[in-house]
């Protein structure tokens, strides 16, 4: 398979870990004006403008906070007179709007670009599990497959087409809030009825009401008190209200998807800073009653 030179632009908390694990197989380039020295890759090499990435990769790997970021970065790329990077792997939550954006401008300079996000969390970042929604031309996810490997545990062609990624990443989302903020009502209801936590939680865990709270969340952050999933609530509530856009302007039913994303917008409001898992202390505290 052909040696991809690559490069990574976006050293956050989900793009370090996911940046590192390249990086351990494969030369990268990586760069972030915003990340704090702790956060820099090791095996990589660091390098201070989005030009000098530009020059030393072929491709170049997005991990940024929002679509305004992403086109931003694309335009820059587009009005540069010199650059050897020819694809862009977009790994972002942007939005299908920006996203497609994001393509046409590419488009524009020559440059292929993959929406493709990723599902996972900080966990599944530094254990290289996450899973990637690829939408684009299959031919460049089969050369990128080694690269693709290092980090990632499942990566999935979900389509031709810009955007197509993020219709997938944001229903994702939707139906993993909706996990969390159930999971609370009812174990908060079970609690008032003298039952213990773990009990109800092993119970469902073998029964019809399992899901991505009950068998993750709960257990290792919420009843563990240390609510320490690592995804903002901000973070959370951006990615519905992103869904809700989206949703509406398809025109597919969403009465309960408002509901959801609400709640996740006015939790965001109550406690900013909070892991996405201490929807639970505001559902507990009757903060979901305004909603």
């Amino acid at each position: 398979m052909t040696e991809i030179n690559s490069g990574f632009v976006g050293l956050g908390q989900m793009g370090a870990p996911m940046a590192a694990n390249i990086a351990a197989t494969f030369p990268l380039v990586a760069y972030d004006k915003a990340s704090a020295s702790a956060q820099l890759p090791a095996g990589a090499t660091v390098v201070d403008t989005l030009a000098d990435v530009a020059n030393a990769a072929d491709t170049i790997f997005l991990s940024v906070p929002d679509g305004p970021v992403s086109i931003a970065i694309l335009q820059e790329l587009a009005v540069m007179s010199k650059r050897r990077v020819r694809c862009v792997i977009d790994l972002s939550t942007t939005g299908m709007d920006a996203s497609r954006q994001a393509y046409e401008i590419a488009a524009g300079a020559g440059i292929i670009y993959i929406d493709a996000p990723v599902s996972g969390g900080q966990a599944g970042a530094r254990a290289g599990t996450v899973s990637l929604m690829w939408a684009g031309p299959e031919a460049e996810m089969t050369r990128h497959k080694n690269i693709l490997d290092s980090f990632t545990g499942n990566v999935f062609h979900v389509g031709d087409d810009a955007g197509q990624g993020q219709a997938l990443k944001v229903l994702n989302n939707f139906l993993s809030g909706t996990a969390l903020v159930a999971t609370s009502e009812a174990i908060l209801f079970g609690l008032s009825q003298g039952l213990d936590m773990k009990v109800m939680l092993d119970l469902i865990n073998v029964s019809t009401g399992q899901n991505t709270a009950s068998l993750d969340k709960f257990p290792k952050r919420v009843m563990t008190e240390t609510f320490d999933a690592g995804f903002r609530t901000a973070l959370e509530a951006k990615d519905l209200k992103l869904y809700m856009e989206a949703l509406t302007s398809a025109g597919t039913p969403g009465r309960l998807s408002e509901l959801v994303a609400n709640i996740w917008d006015e939790c965001d409001k109550a406690l900013p800073g909070s892991d996405f898992t201490q929807v639970y202390q505001y559902i507990r505290d009757g903060g979901d009653k305004t909603t």
